[in-house]
């Protein structure tokens, strides 16, 4: 029911300009034992070097959310978007018939930190669009925040699946439940910090997984951040 995914586990990449953990098939990484879960497909947990970034590039049928860490990003794509996100914002881009974008470092002095998330789309074909947010640190601390859901609730990003984002950070000692509905699986990211999640004791970058209905208890080590995949259960 239960299943942890060490971090030491991820594939790894280190172009210089970039360092990445890949925690599904990537680029030069491939595992056929890790090719996503459920109708999550991709999380990069990328760190770029300041002034450097990925150059102009194409996309197409995916959601893509980028979950900022530390530093700042600037995205630019051809729907006419140029925007500087930063720690504590997350953006969705909707790829579609097709898009291209870029991302690049903003800062010349700090490496940007960030989860890059893709989601395969319950729709094939869709009209490319973007949107960010900020999510202040209230809205998450010592709580869930809801980041993407199937219909926009309560302000959160519109992602084109039936997949609802959470996250949190956690306090030294702070607990939150975790429920899984039946018909449901959860992919739990450990962004940052450490934390235990029914006995479980988990670092930054490791990741849990739960493919039945379950009541389940988190507890942070130390100040610790989150995030939580709700999921369908696919092919069942």
């Amino acid at each position: 029911m239960l299943h942890v995914r060490p971090s030491n586990t991820r594939g790894y990449a280190n172009h210089g300009w970039l360092e990445s953990f890949h925690s599904f098939s990537f680029a030069s990484y491939y595992d056929p034992e890790h090719m996503g879960y459920s109708v999550l497909r991709v999380i990069n947990d990328d760190k770029v070097a300041p002034t450097t970034g990925f150059g102009m590039h194409g996309h197409q049928d995916m959601e893509i959310i980028t979950y900022m860490l530390a530093g700042e990003l600037r995205h630019t794509d051809s729907m006419g978007h140029s925007e500087v996100i930063r720690a504590g914002d997350v953006q969705r881009m909707t790829a579609g018939t097709g898009v291209r974008h870029s991302e690049m470092n903003a800062s010349a002095q700090t490496t940007a930190h960030l989860l890059q998330i893709w989601i395969t789309p319950d729709t094939l074909g869709l009209t490319p669009g973007y949107e960010d947010k900020t999510i202040p640190l209230a809205d998450k601390q010592n709580r869930w925040a809801l980041i993407a859901s199937p219909g926009a609730q309560a302000g959160s990003l519109k992602v084109h699946q039936d997949v609802s984002l959470y996250a949190t950070v956690l306090m030294a000692d702070a607990a939150l439940p975790v429920h899984v509905m039946a018909g449901r699986s959860a992919y739990l990211h450990i962004a940052r910090g450490e934390v235990e999640v029914d006995g479980q004791r988990l670092q930054a970058g490791d990741a849990l997984t739960v493919d039945a209905a379950s009541e389940l208890s988190m507890r942070a080590v130390n100040e610790s951040e989150v995030l939580w995949f709700d999921l369908p259960q696919v092919g069942e």
